[in-house]
This record gives C-alpha cells, sequence and structure tokens, in this order.
C-alpha cells in the first residue's frame, strides 16, 4: 500500500530524519516505504489542509477530468485548477492528459492509498 504522510517540521528536522534513514539503508536495515511531505512553513501546511476535501474527492470519486470534479464539488473551475496545481507541486497529485474527441482532458489523480497526518511536537 502506498502511503503518504504529511507533517509540520523546520528544515533541520527534516535533514535529521534524512540522515537517519540514509543510515539505516547503508545499514542494509529495511524500514516500511513511504512518502513525506514535511511544511516548513504554516501558510503552505493550512492551504493543503483548507483543500483536503478536494483531495479527498480525487480519491474516493476519481473524476474523468478537472471540470467533473469541479461540478461534483460544486466549485469554480478555475479554483479548482489553482488547488490541483498546488498540489501537483508537491508530488501528490499528477495529471494524465487524454484526448477524446479531439478535446484534451486532464485528469486528476492521486496515486496514494492511505494519508497520514505526523504532527508530533
Amino acid at each position: 500500500m502506498k502511503k503518504l504522510i504529511i507533517s509540520l517540521k523546520t528544515p533541520s528536522e527534516a535533514l535529521d530524519d534524512f540522515k537517519k534513514s540514509l543510515k539505516c539503508a547503508m545499514k542494509g536495515e529495511k524500514k516500511e516505504p513511504h512518502y513525506e511531505i514535511a511544511f516548513d512553513n504554516k501558510k503552505d501546511f493550512q492551504k493543503f489542509i483548507r483543500n483536503i476535501d478536494v483531495l479527498m474527492a480525487i480519491l474516493n470519486l476519481k473524476p474523468h477530468s478537472i471540470y467533473e470534479l469541479a461540478k461534483l464539488l460544486d466549485r469554480d473551475q478555475s479554483n479548482i485548477n489553482k488547488v490541483i496545481l498546488f498540489f501537483e507541486s508537491f508530488g501528490v497529485v499528477r495529471i494524465q492528459a487524454t484526448k477524446i474527441d479531439n478535446r484534451m482532458l486532464k485528469r486528476p489523480i492521486v496515486d496514494y492509498q492511505k494519508i497520514e497526518f505526523n504532527l508530533a511536537a
């Protein structure tokens, strides 16, 4: 199962975690693989949380296009586009472009089956 962990860490904490993981890998120790996004500022973290409904809709409803996602959420398509670009910049969402009847459809996809939050202080 592909898991995404969202956390709020300082750059030095993120670097320390990387060093620990690298040491374990060099020793040949195996850990459960995961992908983590460590936000270092509260503004981006809050934007992520504020738009978690878009992420969950992509994960659960599997829309065929950004337009369909906007309709399902009853939100403006330009707003949804901005949110998708934000998530895409962190690697949480990817866009799959498909041509159907001479129209390009951009399908948002979330490749993670589980999303966890690690807010330990």
